[in-house]
C-alpha cells in the first residue's frame, strides 16, 4: 500500500517551473499518516504548494483513526468521501520514495520504491476541506493507489500513482473528464520505478535518521533489452 513515505528536499520549481510556493516544504525521512504533509493543488490558475493532513477527513467522520490515508483507484466513485473529492479536489504530493515491505519466512524486509533515476515523485492524491468555524478550516487528503507493476509485485501489490510532469496540468483542472483522469490512474512503466532493501529501523516511524533510506542492497530495476 502507501503506509510510510520518504520526502527529501526536492527541487519542485525546476520540475514545475510554474509552481508558487509560499512556504517551506515539508521533508522526512520516514513519514507516517496522521501527520501534516506538503501537497500541490491548484490555484488562481496555477499549482501552488500547500500542507494538509495525510488521512482524508471530512466532516462526518467520528474517529480520526478511521481517516484513510489510502483510496484505491478501481473504487473511488463506490465511497461519496472519494467520489466527490476526485470529481473535484485532486491534488500531488511530492516525495522521494515510498516505503513497502517484503513478506519473507523470517519477517518483512522494507525496500524503498524510488524513481530508478531518483529524481522526484508526483504521487495522486485528493483532497477535502471542512470548516470549523466561518474562519478557519482544515484539510486532509488520501493518496490514490494502483496495483504494482510486474517488477515490483513481488514486494507489494499496490503503490501510489504517479502522475508525470507533463500530466499535471491535466490531474489538477477540475474539468478534466473522468474518462481522461482514468487514463493517468495505471500502473509505473518498469522502467520508470526501481526498489532497493534498507533497514529494518525503518520499522519504527519514530525513527527520522538518514540511515532510513539508505540502501542496504542493489536497486532492483528493469533495463531495457538490448537488440
Amino acid at each position: 500500500m502507501a503506509g510510510r513515505l520518504y520526502i527529501p528536499p526536492l527541487d519542485l520549481t525546476r520540475l514545475l517551473p510554474s509552481l508558487a510556493m509560499d512556504e517551506t516544504p515539508i521533508t522526512g525521512v520516514n513519514l507516517a499518516p496522521r501527520r501534516p504533509l506538503s501537497l500541490i493543488r491548484p490555484e488562481a490558475g496555477r499549482p501552488r504548494l500547500g500542507r494538509a493532513f495525510w488521512g482524508l477527513t471530512p466532516p462526518w467522520l467520528k474517529v480520526l483513526d478511521h481517516a484513510p490515508h489510502c483510496a484505491r483507484a478501481e473504487s473511488l466513485e463506490q465511497r461519496a468521501m472519494f467520489r466527490d473529492a476526485f470529481a473535484a479536489r485532486r491534488c500531488l504530493v511530492p516525495a522521494g520514495g515510498v516505503y513497502v515491505w517484503k513478506p519473507q519466512p523470517r519477517g518483512k524486509q522494507p525496500f524503498l520504491v524510488t524513481r530508478a533515476d531518483r529524481g522526484p515523485l508526483l504521487l495522486a492524491g485528493l483532497w477535502c476541506r471542512f470548516h470549523t468555524s466561518l474562519t478557519e478550516y482544515n484539510d486532509s487528503f488520501a493518496l490514490i493507489t494502483v496495483p504494482a507493476n510486474p517488477l515490483l509485485a513481488p514486494l507489494t501489490d499496490r503503490l501510489p500513482a504517479v502522475i508525470d510532469a507533463a500530466d499535471v496540468p491535466t490531474w489538477l483542472d477540475p474539468a478534466t473528464p473522468e474518462e481522461r483522469l482514468r487514463e493517468l490512474l495505471v500502473p509505473a512503466s518498469g522502467e520508470l520505478l526501481g526498489a532497493f532493501p534498507v533497514s529494518r529501523r525503518v520499522n519504527d516511524p519514530s525513527r527520522q535518521e538518514a540511515a532510513c533510506a539508505h540502501p542496504t542492497g542493489p536497486m532492483l530495476r528493469q533495463t531495457a533489452l538490448k537488440e
